[in-house]
């Protein structure tokens, strides 16, 4: 097995691209196959080298790798279609020799006009065919009146159309719905419906795995390679995600670039253990490695209807990525001022700390801010602190001195001497010493303060 993954790098990848990224490459993987990455950058308007860094940083971010392809070489490149035109002029010119192609010097107003009068007429929009039979003589006498052609694939007539589609199962489509079709604009430019077909063939792909949204595609690229009696991988269009609104995603209702993910401190295995799951079954819910996202992976699990995007689901899976983490990661998430401050002593516990109560950097630097510096109070917070009384700080600096860092004993101490239980114990305890009304276990604050700090801070308060 091959599959692919050919992205435009007219833009930094988002969710839905990643998440096609992420099932060819685990399909490949499953079957010990090769996974290719090919870059389509045709569009040499919006195509940058920016965008193509950042495609490939990002996922490489994820943990994908490709066997074949851009960075990698092979032996069907070049891998980006910008290197590709004289391959595709050799196939533009055999499809029209062949009678399977030919130039087209309609205007877009022309086809505009025409589009209009068909469906007034209740006709649906199609190409008339206006070009298909015009003699050389005539074509020569357009172009001499400055007319640049573009070039249409000739659809058979009366012909249906029938693929097995490895999602959504037995497909079919007249020809006489679809009519000619542009293969290559005015400008000389390679149409996608082309170029993509043409290239999936000559790579040798044997499985297409995309979206829904390019179902209808199928079929004219189906009869491009029919026409030049070139190889047909299998295709496969998985569903679209839409928004928890059920409207397809997009930036309004939570899509957003894998770059801007990253820089909000996702961790790569969170975000590939919720988008291996957005339109796939898994028998486990339990948090996969690679290895395992990968041996039990099917295509045959594969949803037909579409995904939600549901924030919850992915901060779920950042939080089990957490867990997972190694004591680097999550030391890498400190500042290094928070990290300098931090005694050697403290480090395994401030980790465990961070693992327990964190979802992302910016969580742990505040958790870790409130432990190893001094406390800053809101208004909720002081009057926490006022509540409370001096009496109640008295009698835990009284514990400390008695029991040490144990907060158990400590809060025992309290119970007994006061008579307070609960909220009203636990709440100007955790105030008191790290300015904060949540936070870690009031055990591993006790611990990673040790007593010098527990008595500075009670007595800073009890005034």
């Amino acid at each position: 097995m091959k599959t692919r993954f050919a992205p435009s790098p007219t833009g930094f990848i988002h969710i839905g691209n990643a998440r096609t990224a992420l099932i060819s490459a685990l399909a490949g993987y499953q079957a010990q196959g090769v996974f290719l990455l090919r870059v389509e950058d045709t569009d040499k308007v919006r195509s940058t080298d920016e965008f193509l860094q950042g495609l490939v940083e990002d996922l490489k971010w994820l943990g994908l790798t490709w066997q074949e392809g851009e960075g990698v070489g092979g032996a069907f490149g070049p891998y980006r279609q910008s290197l590709r035109d004289d391959i595709y002029a050799h196939y533009y010119d055999r499809l029209i020799s062949e009678g399977h192609a030919y130039p087209c010097y309609c205007s877009d107003e022309e086809l505009e006009l025409t589009r209009k009068l068909q469906i007034a007429s209740s006709q649906p929009p199609r190409y008339p065919g206006t070009c298909r039979h015009l003699t050389p003589a005539q074509r020569q006498e357009k172009e001499l009146a400055g007319r640049k052609p573009s070039t249409r694939f000739h659809m058979p007539k009366g012909k249906a159309i029938e693929f097995s589609d490895i999602v959504k199962g037995p497909q079919k489509f007249l020809s006489d719905d679809i009519g000619d079709f542009i293969i290559r604009r005015q400008d000389g430019g390679s149409s996608f419906m082309f170029c993509n077909a043409i290239d999936d063939s000559l790579m040798e792909v044997t499985h297409v795995i995309r979206g829904e949204d390019h179902l209808t595609n199928t079929p004219r690229q189906l009869a491009i390679l029919d026409a030049l009696n070139m190889r047909k991988p299998d295709y496969g269009h998985i569903s679209l995600i839409n928004g928890m609104d059920g409207a397809p995603l997009s930036k309004r209702n939570g899509s957003r670039s894998i770059r801007e993910l990253r820089e909000l401190g996702f961790l790569p295995l969170a975000l590939v253990n919720y988008l291996a799951r957005l339109g796939h079954y898994y028998e486990s819910n339990d948090f996969m490695d690679w290895a395992a996202l990968s041996k039990n992976f099917s295509l045959k699990h594969l949803g037909k209807s579409a995904g939600k995007y549901d924030e919850a689901q992915v901060n779920h899976w950042q939080k089990q990525a957490v867990l997972a983490a190694s004591d680097d990661v999550l030391w890498s998430w400190l500042s290094q001022d928070l990290q300098n401050k931090i005694t050697a002593t403290q480090k395994s516990l401030i980790l465990k700390i961070i693992r327990e109560s964190a979802l992302f950097p910016a969580d742990a630097e505040q958790v870790v801010q409130s432990l190893v510096s001094a406390p800053k109070f809101s208004v909720d917070a002081q009057k926490i602190v006022l509540d409370a009384g001096k009496a109640f700080f008295d009698e835990a600096l009284n514990g400390v001195d008695a029991n040490g860092a144990d907060f158990s004993l400590v809060s025992q101490h309290l119970a007994e001497r006061l008579g307070v239980k609960g909220k009203a114990l636990f709440q100007p305890l955790r105030v008191a010493l790290t300015g904060e009304l949540h936070g870690p276990q009031m055990t591993d604050v006790f611990k990673v303060l040790g007593i010098e700090a527990l008595k500075a801070r009670l007595e800073a308060v009890r005034t």
